[in-house]
């Protein structure tokens, strides 16, 4: 069948294949969710270097991120060239109308991961974003809670924060900001960011990176700001039994909001009442020099300084040993 997507027409193959079999939802209620939060999603992924969870077998089945564009993209879904930590490039879509997320939905997409970057300029990010991560023991209540101090941290530094469930238990946050900083910087204000939450709710919030350490505490997950680590954008399906997608939300809706709620069946009601309730990120772009200056700060006269990357990044400068605490207590104990 051929769906209508913003004037183009686009084709998409085995429309009543299932996809979340427990609900009966197929391809084609998937395509047409998108459809109905069509400007929502538009907005949260265009111009920007995405890369695509597939579920070509629904989610019961494997999946994969797709992030090099497939041979078969169409010549009007436009791509951006992103170098992986490694160095080496690659060049990922860049969606800029309703039609490229329907294509994409066509291959078995669920989950739009798009770079916090804009084609033009793909190595100056211009949003922060934090993950807040309920660790086991904790819930979305718990998120929330870190989630009010969060917005004061930002408040106090010139920052505004834009909230949104991430699908499961937890709240990402995401602040528009120039594009003037390097994903090292960057991740560099979040990790402070995240240190002055900790500060203010030790016993609630972590920024331990190592799980053995982190405890019944909502981690704040730096490393989702380094190179080539994304967050699910705003609007994407998340691959749960029951369908949930990731919702936006005002800063008032987040203590009375149940992520369950938001899903394929119930968010293109919410849309059609209240719109995009974060149509206006587009509108603003802060600076993070007070983040910055705090951790300077922290290195200064906390002694803290950079903090683990991920396992597969090259080394990089100033960071810490990337070995579990319990391995190097035991690693020490058979030196001694």
């Amino acid at each position: 069948m051929e769906l209508e997507a913003g004037g183009r027409a686009v084709r998409l193959s085995s429309p009543d294949k299932v996809y979340f079999p427990e609900k009966g939802y197929t391809k084609k209620d998937v395509a047409e969710y998108f459809l109905a939060v069509g400007p929502g999603i538009t907005r949260a992924l265009r111009d920007r270097p995405t890369t695509l969870q597939r579920f070509v077998d629904g989610v019961e089945g494997e999946f994969f991120y797709q992030k090099r564009a497939p041979k078969n993209l169409p010549d009007w879904i436009p791509t951006a060239r992103i170098a992986f930590p490694s160095g080496r490039p690659a060049d990922e879509i860049c969606p800029t109308e309703l039609a490229a997320v329907i294509w994409a939905a066509n291959l078995g997409t669920l989950t739009f991961h798009p770079w916090p970057v804009r084609s033009a300029d793909t190595d100056h990010p211009d949003e922060l974003r934090i993950d807040l991560d309920p660790q086991p023991g904790t819930d979305y209540a718990d998120a929330v809670r870190a989630a009010h101090e969060l917005r004061s941290v930002l408040d106090g530094h010139g920052l505004r924060g834009w909230p949104k469930t991430s699908g499961g238990r937890g709240i990402h946050v995401f602040v528009p900001i120039v594009p003037e900083w390097t994903f090292t910087e960057v991740r560099r204000a979040t990790i402070a960011a995240g240190r002055e939450l900790e500060r203010r709710m030790p016993d609630r919030v972590t920024t331990a990176w190592w799980k053995e350490e982190r405890g019944e505490r909502i981690f704040v997950d730096f490393n989702q700001t380094a190179r080539d680590r994304t967050i699910a954008s705003a609007y994407s399906v998340r691959p749960r039994p029951h369908a949930p997608v990731s919702a936006p939300l005002r800063w008032e809706e987040i203590d009375d909001a149940e992520p369950d709620d938001f899903d394929i069946r119930t968010m293109p009601k919410r849309y059609a009442d209240v719109g995009d309730v974060h149509a206006d990120m587009d509108e603003h772009a802060f600076r993070l020099d007070a983040l910055l200056e705090l951790a300077d700060r922290d290195e200064r006269d906390r002694g803290l300084g950079d903090m683990p990357y991920p396992p597969e990044y090259p080394k990089m400068p100033g960071e810490p040993k990337r070995v579990q605490p319990s391995r190097a207590r035991h690693d020490q104990d058979a030196e001694g």
